[in-house]
């Protein structure tokens, strides 16, 4: 069963969702929650049976589609992507078992099963056309969970998200026929296969073509400044398991792919759009930063967040070294369970008061103290308190950037700070003084169905800041070829001055230890 496990966990979701319709509107709940926990125990099986010591891809299948023009159907995974598709299939079950009365629960519930088959095939796809496809087919699911059961802007959010994107992907799509093209052109055989465009060396000026191809369609995803107008309407109008599953899960198919594709494929590009990159990541952490500060709408305040949260991750991603990649992957990890969880505790409140303005709040900490403290938690975590999840991806992002740019490094730092501004004045507003509101004195403080939500992602926010290890050993490793091979590629100058020979370092230092052995 191993050898498919990856097309079992691509493939299950979308047969049980098309089973699905068959199932009474009663026991839908019951069956969304069965076949999601089978999903996320098989996402486990597979963690079990990965190799850790092992850097490149695992438990890879291989299928003909197209053999005539080198289109197949090649899956795999290795540390980078394995703990994504964890993640997705988490959210999966802890979204659909947190649904609350919604109307239609039956189709949102089939709707949130063909997604999780979009983002596991997403992050296990090898092959180009595979990877274009599912990522294509992950905006449906998602426009039709923002225009179904948004909010009364629902239509014109929804529509700007998938205009938006698909256009970038567009974009993207060119850029993959040319990389086709010219590895025809080097070999004589057409392939879309990651793996064999690996082995492809470009002249600069043809990486810098094809990195702005790709540079589109990822940096809209992300969303990065200045294609990030779409995500406040897209959070604003979607439903709490929309804007929960967007924050945790489908924005990082955008940096994930700078990994997968950009680095590793252009790496002469990746160093010389290095520094404008960087930038455009530090307005985004600054501006969005303070835009969040302010807003009035407490749903409003964590989708400006996580533009900035993404602005680290992309700083990180482009430090172009082992720590600041490492680093960009941990936090996208742990972005997607802290505002996961932020988004699942804004819908607490708004499913009792049908409001998300802060103006409406104040003194909750005595009226729910249970929801205040998981609540203040899971807030200390998304400003990077030690010992919480995001620190550790915070700081090795910054650590890796640090060794290209003190001064860069300094300004993303100082965004991190105004995060924190933000986000404790949002808590005293909706926590703190006296509550007078009269509507706000007899609300029920959080019950058994919200903790089965909430209390997992508490428990993964600390564990994993504490001891980070199970999880960045294998990003590790796997980021370290990455790395290595992005060197070997590099043919300018600047790309080799800026992307880390560890081959050679490892050589230094064991002729440095033998030269102390002798002198002793």
């Amino acid at each position: 069963m191993l050898d498919h496990i990856l097309s079992i966990l691509i493939f299950f979701p979308a047969v049980a969702a098309v089973f699905g319709f068959m199932i009474q509107k009663d026991s839908m709940r019951a069956y969304g929650v069965a076949v999601a926990a089978i999903e996320f125990a098989l996402s486990l099986w597979l963690w079990y049976a990965f190799d850790n010591s092992v850097s490149g891809m695992q438990f890879m299948e291989h299928l003909p589609l197209v053999p005539s023009f080198g289109i197949n159907y090649t899956l795999g995974v290795d540390g980078i992507s394995l703990f994504i598709i964890i993640l997705s299939a988490f959210f999966t079950l802890l979204g659909i078992g947190s649904l609350t009365d919604t109307p239609n629960v039956k189709y949102m519930i089939i709707t949130l099963l063909f997604l999780q088959m979009t983002m596991a095939g997403v992050f296990a796809a090898l092959d180009a056309i595979v990877f274009y496809v599912f990522w294509e087919l992950s905006l449906v699911p998602m426009l039709y969970i923002i225009g179904a059961w948004g909010g009364p802007l629902r239509i014109y959010a929804s529509i700007k998200f998938f205009l938006y994107t698909f256009t970038g992907s567009l974009v993207m799509l060119v850029g993959m026929l040319f990389m086709a093209y010219f590895y025809y052109q080097a070999t004589g055989t057409w392939s879309f296969a990651l793996l064999d465009w690996y082995r492809l060396i470009l002249p600069e000026t043809i990486q810098l073509w094809l990195f702005v191809a790709f540079f589109l369609g990822f940096a809209i995803k992300v969303p990065m400044f200045p294609f990030h107008t779409w995500l406040p309407y897209a959070h604003g109008q979607a439903p709490t398991i929309g804007s929960v599953i967007l924050a945790a899960i489908l924005l990082k198919m955008g940096t994930y792919a700078f990994i997968r594709f950009s680095l590793p494929l252009f790496p002469d590009a990746s160093a010389f759009f290095m520094i404008p990159i960087a930038v455009i990541a530090i307005i985004m952490v600054i501006y969005t930063a303070m835009v969040a500060y302010a807003q009035k709408d407490i749903k409003q305040v964590i989708a400006y967040s996580s533009i900035s949260h993404m602005g680290i991750i992309i700083l990180g991603t482009f430090a172009l070294n082992v720590e600041g990649i490492s680093g960009s992957i941990f936090l996208m990890l742990g972005h997607g369970v802290v505002a996961g969880a932020l988004f699942l505790l804004v819908g607490v409140i708004y499913d009792r008061r049908h409001t998300k303005m802060m103006s409406e709040f104040g003194g909750l900490a005595h009226v729910m103290p249970r929801y205040a403290t998981i609540f203040g938690i899971m807030m200390m975590a998304s400003v990077g308190m030690p010992l919480t999840i995001n620190f550790v991806g915070e700081f090795l992002s910054l650590l890796g950037f640090y060794q290209q740019s003190h001064i860069l490094t300094l300004l993303a730092g100082v965004g991190i700070i105004v995060g924190a501004i933000y986000m404790l004045a949002a808590y005293k507003k909706v926590f703190f003084g006296e509550v007078t509101n009269e509507k706000n004195e007899n609300l029920p403080d959080i019950n058994k169905k919200e903790l089965f939500g909430l209390i997992p992602l508490v428990i993964v926010a600390i564990w994993l800041g504490v001891y980070p290890k199970p999880v960045l050993g294998p990003i590790n490793k796997s980021v370290e070829s990455i790395v290595q091979l992005m060197h070997n590629k590099s043919t300018s100058e600047l790309a080799k001055a800026r992307i880390p020979n560890l081959i050679k370092k490892r050589v230094l230092v064991i002729k440095k230890t033998v030269v102390e052995e002798e002198v002793r």
